[in-house]
């Protein structure tokens, strides 16, 4: 599948498996939010988390409007405003939130596609580390350079489209299936950006 293909299967990603790959780019991220919450003293980690399960069993189960409603005002009240924090950590919380909220809104009203914006909004919070950490110095085609080899571009790369084949072939999402994109998605707590859930806990 090359990079035309791989665009183009995601706008024609429709109901249950769009919910899921947005779902599984949220899981992927969820560490950044859960440490920078641990780092500036923030309550949300362990509410997100639960949030978040409960995201993952609406795909078994039917969930009313006003369930995904109630969730998406819990989660504006949880996210950080990146104005309010001198700190680059509130800007990967904050992207995961974007793709929670995605999620949300696809099992709310999924007439609307969101899965391949969703998926430039993660990459992109790759790539804005990427040139955070190690990129300041770089001319413009340097820094093209540096994202292009660089392994957490091509690890989030090979997971989006691991991801979007492993729903395409999928024909109802049945337990085992969504336990598998779960752990896959969670890859152990390690985020997009290469950071371990298991250096803080949330609280």
């Amino acid at each position: 599948m090359n990079a035309n293909q791989f665009l183009k299967a995601l706008e024609q990603l429709r109901s249950w498996r769009e919910y899921t790959f947005i779902l599984a780019l949220a899981e992927r991220a969820f560490p950044n939010y859960a440490l920078f919450a641990d780092a500036v003293g923030m309550k949300g980690g362990a509410k997100v988390r639960q949030m978040l399960d409960q995201a993952w069993t609406m795909l078994e189960e039917n969930s009313g409007d006003a369930q995904v409603t109630q969730m998406l005002a819990r989660l504006e009240g949880l996210s950080p405003d990146p104005d309010a924090y001198d700190m680059y950590g509130v800007y990967p919380a904050h992207d995961f939130c974007r793709l929670f909220e995605q999620a949300l809104l696809n099992r709310l009203n999924n007439t609307r596609s969101r899965a391949l914006e969703a998926a430039l909004w993660a990459t992109d919070t790759v790539a804005q580390f990427i040139e955070m950490s190690e990129g300041e110095e770089l001319d413009e085609d340097e820094l093209v350079r540096l994202l292009d080899r660089h392994e957490l571009m091509k690890l989030d790369k090979a997971f989006q489209r691991e991801v979007l084949l492993e729903v395409k072939r999928q024909r109802v999402p049945v337990a085992s299936f969504i336990a598998t994109i779960r752990e896959m998605a969670a890859n152990d707590g390690v985020s997009n950006i290469g950071i371990a859930i298991d250096d803080a806990e949330p609280e």
